[in-house]
């Protein structure tokens, strides 16, 4: 494990939680927390935009296409880009680009093309932000380091939600310069963070290398045993809830009867206080020897999503997605903590963090794929949440089944 870190940096043998607050580490969360705030009022006032703008209902969700296409496409080069040179570097380029989109949504681009700039900004920003968590600290931290970036990633997205669908209602030019000021204060908080040496330097910019470089790794971290349960399991998680964000706005004027753009980010906000909940559960009884613990809140992800499409009333409407929430991060804090320090070990943790998003984001596309196929073809909010929910149980109970299958023979030839 290499500590490449400032003065106050923890050494191998400190494992306690105080020692996880170095300046660098508050850099990478202040600045975490104000990214990640932008992102999520932006989505709210580029769909507050499109309504103005009287785009079809279908063009939403893709919207979001256009954003996951680059993760998919720059897969390949933001982990290199992430592990060849200083992370905290990586994470200003990567908000001067988010800074950009925004400022051409609020000027009049096309908002999908801009919106698209934005997805190249969170693309090369997402291996740096996760990757420099295992540089910044020891593996006995590293769960609780995640700990602290998601309660500091799902504050600002509850914030953000609140924030982008209360201002979306009264005014899309000022959601959009919130949002540029926001980017802009993240960039700021970047500068902070210590300059640390390249974890894994390139042998060459050739683009066969980094892609045989990419393949290599994919390769790998699907051989390993703990690396592609990670994958697959964050992969089912955040596919789903990235068209739950989308069936949340459909399903509320349907089973609610509640039409504005509010009440859907609240339902959102929602899902983050739920995982922040999780999240810190998951820091006191999850390490990365008992991470099978997380497979019956997997289970429960999809039960819940179930119960949704039975909901009627906003109050029990927000128990529910709370529940969502809760499940949510007590199961995937701790795959992505296994991801960093197995992918560390292996391929680099940039490089890790960059095939756990292009395995995502290809689950993305094709999961709101069929999202905006269903609902063309006039299936309604209630039967895809009752879907999703039965979809996403299956997939765990499938997961933890193979999962449990390898333990077990691990187990025998070791004894």
């Amino acid at each position: 494990m290499h500590n490449h870190t400032s003065d106050n940096a923890p050494t191998p043998l400190q494992s306690d939680t105080t020692s996880l607050i170095t300046r660098g580490m508050a850099a990478v969360l202040f600045a975490q927390f104000l990214s990640a705030l932008a992102d999520n009022a932006l989505l709210f006032g580029a769909l507050a935009l499109l309504h103005s703008e009287h785009y079809p209902d279908w063009a939403s969700p893709l919207l979001q296409e256009f954003f996951v296409v680059a993760f998919i496409v720059l897969a390949p080069f933001v982990g290199p880009l992430a592990d060849s040179i200083s992370k905290g570097r990586v994470m200003l380029l990567a908000n001067g680009l988010k800074f950009f989109g925004a400022l051409g949504m609020l000027v009049g681009i096309n908002p999908f093309v801009a919106y698209g700039l934005v997805g190249v900004g969170a693309a090369a920003y997402s291996p740096a932000k996760y990757g420099i968590l295992s540089e910044l600290t020891t593996p006995a931290q590293l769960v609780k380091a995640n700990s602290m970036m998601e309660a500091s990633t799902i504050t600002a997205i509850l914030a953000g939600a609140i924030l982008g669908g209360t201002l979306a209602d009264w005014s899309v030019p000022g959601t959009l310069s919130g949002v540029i000021g926001c980017y802009l204060l993240a960039a700021a908080a970047n500068l902070f963070i210590p300059k640390l040496p390249a974890a894994h330097p390139l042998r060459s910019i050739s683009l066969m290398n980094i892609l045989r470089d990419f393949g290599a790794a994919v390769v790998l971290l699907f051989k390993v045993d703990d690396t592609r349960f990670s994958l697959i399991g964050t992969s089912i998680f955040w596919g789903v809830g990235a068209t739950l964000r989308f069936l949340l706005v459909a399903w509320v004027p349907m089973a609610l009867g509640v039409v504005n753009n509010r009440l859907p980010a609240y339902l959102n906000a929602m899902v983050a206080v739920g995982i922040v909940i999780g999240a810190g559960l998951a820091a006191r009884f999850v390490t990365l020897q008992t991470v099978t613990r997380v497979l019956p809140a997997g289970i429960l992800i999809g039960v819940v999503v179930y119960l949704l499409s039975t909901v009627t009333t906003v109050n029990s409407a927000f128990f529910v997605i709370a529940w969502v929430g809760l499940c949510g991060g007590f199961f995937v804090v701790p795959l992505n903590a296994l991801l960093q320090e197995r992918g560390h070990e292996t391929v680099g943790a940039g490089h890790a963090i960059a095939v756990q998003n292009l395995v995502e984001n290809i689950t993305m596309l094709l999961m709101i794929g069929a999202y905006i196929l269903a609902t063309k073809a006039g299936a309604s909010a209630t039967k895809l949440a009752a879907g999703y929910g039965v979809f996403i149980s299956l997939a765990v109970i499938m997961l933890g089944g193979v999962r449990l299958v390898h333990l077990f023979f691990a187990r025998k030839e070791n004894t």
